[in-house]
């Protein structure tokens, strides 16, 4: 697969899945708190630079010895226990807030 057109589908598949994620939030709230929207964005935007480049490294290293296959696997796997998870800490707040309204 061509440089480029890996690069256009990383950025896409990595820009949808972080609109309204608990990053975004958090310098929403960041920048609510403290209103100065550069530093933070700055901050931010390293963060996230090193933590993909974190996952880009380790990811290579590990599919050196881990076939695709399982590793989708052993992923959906975790996406589905952390969405469990989430789940079950939101269900009592929710719960809660309709006891109340």
């Amino acid at each position: 697969m061509s440089f480029m057109k890996l690069f256009f589908m990383a950025f896409g598949m990595l820009f949808l899945a972080e609109m309204g994620d608990k990053t975004q939030l958090a310098v929403f709230t960041l920048v609510t708190q403290y209103n100065k929207p550069l530093p933070i964005f700055l901050g931010a935007s390293l963060a996230l630079v090193m933590v993909t480049l974190i996952g880009a490294l380790f990811g290579n290293l590990v599919a050196r010895y881990v076939p695709t296959a399982h590793l989708k696997l052993i992923a959906g796997i975790l996406f589905v226990g952390i969405g469990i998870f989430v789940l079950l800490e939101a269900v009592p707040d929710v719960l809660r807030q309709l006891g109340r309204g």
